[in-house]
């Protein structure tokens, strides 16, 4: 078992931030860790790490109980926080051989060559950190969390501020260490959890609300579902209120298109019809969407 967390819990003051949460992680797996902001997710991040002291419950890293046997926990972890911390004086070289030596490695000019040409630093290797880009940062940051070949990487928020094409360099880069490590990672990007994820866990005001598959989460809404419907002039449809089974009418665009949060679909686009017939409106587009990771995340979160 490559990540154990049984009844973890944190307090500040009054508040829990993290309420007697337990999970695991696979070897070889990548978890999605979503949130609301302020629901938990670093926290857990930074006792996983023994940065902050559990204050009840327990976890485990490759077997090694994280408070109980912290170095040797330590030793299996590669952890990128939220706010990569670099001495953007250093080159990137130079930073990397210093965190090699941290870790004792044999070799360590061997071990950054091959870290640089892992995560993509080739081109920008003779620079100083202060002059690359967040994407590249985040990639010097992945670097030293890969430099000692650790066994689970922790993730906090690596796309953050990245532009698109940084975003995909670095999903792929996620996606292609997913094949031999354990790594969980927190976002708040739901496209990432969809295309990276074997599993999605979302935590909710300290609370660990959901955690499996994103399909099968996915398929917890599947008694309810979302109509699209678009008219060809503006309405104020109101009228599919009345229709039975419609929970929810979102109106965009001016009236021109709508959203209809449906529970059960029987019959409901004939029904959608005679109602846009009666009101003398002309529809143009008619669809049932899929729930996507979205609707999960706030059907769980929705009181945020």
């Amino acid at each position: 078992m490559a990540v154990l967390v049984e009844q973890l819990t944190k307090t500040f003051g009054s508040q829990r931030a993290v309420d007697a949460i337990s999970f695991r992680a696979e070897d070889g797996q990548i978890l999605g860790f979503l949130g609301p902001n302020g629901a938990g997710k670093s926290t857990t991040m930074k006792m996983l790490t023994g940065y902050l002291q559990p204050d009840g419950g327990r976890a485990t890293v490759a077997g090694y109980d994280v408070v109980e046997d912290g170095l040797n926990a330590r030793r299996q972890i590669g952890y990128l926080p939220e706010n990569n911390p670099l001495y953007t004086d250093m080159y990137i070289r130079e930073y990397l051989e210093w965190v090699a030596g941290f870790y004792q490695i044999d070799k360590p000019r061997k071990r950054v060559s091959e870290m640089i040409d892992m995560v993509g630093l080739g081109q920008e290797s003779h620079k100083k950190i202060g002059q690359l880009s967040k994407g590249y940062r985040q990639r010097v940051g992945l670097a030293q969390a890969l430099m000692h070949d650790p066994a689970v990487l922790l993730l906090d928020e690596p796309t953050s501020g990245l532009d698109p094409n940084q975003l995909i360099d670095i999903r792929n880069l996620i996606r292609e260490l997913g094949k031999n490590k354990t790594i969980l990672f927190s976002t708040h990007i739901m496209q990432e959890v969809a295309a990276l994820c074997d599993r999605m866990l979302i935590i909710h005001k300290g609370r660990l609300v959901a955690d499996g598959p994103v399909a099968e989460l996915q398929q917890q809404l599947s008694g309810s579902s979302r109509v699209v419907v678009r008219s060809r002039e503006a309405v104020d449809g109101k009228a599919f209120s009345a229709i039975k089974g419609v929970q929810r009418v979102d109106r965009r665009e001016g009236g021109k298109l709508f959203h209809l949060d449906i529970q059960g679909d029987d019959g409901v686009n004939a029904e959608i019809f005679k109602v846009a017939a009666a009101q003398g409106w002309t529809l143009t587009e008619l669809h049932v969407e899929p729930r996507g990771v979205e609707d999960v995340f706030q059907e769980l979160t929705k009181d945020q």
